[in-house]
């Protein structure tokens, strides 16, 4: 990891962390279908320019459409969706960290179908230890009465399940087609999935909006969108894709942060608990820590 590539993976977990704010300001006058909606079509409408500017080859065939299609559903709609709703009714740290978790539900996915990704004893220890974060975060409260704050971090880890889904998705269907047209076909399937239904359940979409609301809209859809996937791969050149599961560490604190600064939130303490289980799984998935560690007590 050099120095340039820690800076592209910090700038990275600011743009991702601020977008849990964006959307909570934005949900303020937007329903979660429309901020869904509108983040998937600005993001597409940004992405294809850059594509053909960079002369990406555009994606051809039913065959690749359908796989994109699947794509967008998988790691934007259905997420995004369920994200957005959750956070009008759960805080917008809390929800951060329970995003968290999707580095944990990636690897167990990835156990289940594909070979070469076996679910060693460590990985299972590090799975473990992570859903056993995830259920210090949600609490046994949530246990003893299912309200709307249970159901909105039901829908927070829906939302993880569906990405990483996304992820074996994009293994066996996109193999071969570059990130840059990846990301402008799936933004591009799930603009065309959520149009209908945000038309549907939430009515004709409203422009009179507040300048804040345009404001967190613009910056879910253009920023923590269309610019993130675009640094998203250029973190995996330079850095590797083990070192893009960091990233997942270093959201939430940001989330955190902005949640307490400009929301006012006060996170239990269980939440922050929870926490620092999820990132303990993932420092043992990971396993580079722990190696550092033998190899320093082999030497001393």
């Amino acid at each position: 990891m050099t120095n340039a590539a820690w800076g592209q993976l910090g700038l990275l977990a600011l743009i991702w962390g601020g977008s849990f704010l964006s959307v909570r300001v934005a949900l303020d006058e937007v329903g979660p279908l429309w901020i869904v909606g509108h983040r998937a079509v600005w993001a597409a409408l940004a992405l294809w320019p850059v594509a053909l500017l960079a002369r990406r080859p555009l994606p051809r065939g039913l065959g690749v459409w359908a796989a994109l299609l699947v794509m967008g559903a998988l790691n934007n709609a259905i997420p995004f969706g369920l994200l957005a709703w959750g956070q009008q009714h759960v805080e917008t740290g809390l929800v951060a960290i329970l995003n968290a978790s999707t580095a944990i539900f990636g690897v167990l996915f990835a156990a289940l179908f594909f070979a070469d990704e076996r679910l060693s004893l460590r990985k299972a220890t590090g799975v473990a230890c992570g859903f056993a974060g995830v259920v210090t975060v949600i609490g046994p409260a949530a246990l003893s009465g299912f309200d709307l704050g249970a159901m909105g971090q039901v829908a927070v880890i829906g939302a993880t399940i569906s990405y990483a889904l996304a992820g074996v998705w994009a293994r066996k269907a996109l193999t071969g087609l570059p990130p840059l047209t990846a990301s402008a076909g799936m933004t591009t399937g799930a603009a065309l999935i959520m149009l209908p239904l945000a038309w549907g359940f939430e009515g004709a979409p409203d422009l009179t909006l507040s300048a804040p609301v345009w404001s967190g809209l613009a910056y879910v859809s253009l920023g923590s969108t269309a610019l993130a996937y675009i640094l998203y791969y250029r973190v995996i050149a330079v850095a590797g894709s083990g070192n893009v599961l960091l990233v997942t560490l270093m959201v939430a604190p940001v989330a955190i942060l902005l949640g307490v600064v400009v929301l006012g939130e006060a996170l239990p303490a269980r939440a922050f608990a929870g926490f620092g289980l999820l990132a303990a799984g993932l420092v043992v998935i990971d396993g580079r820590l722990l190696r550092r560690r033998r190899r320093l007590a082999q030497r001393f």
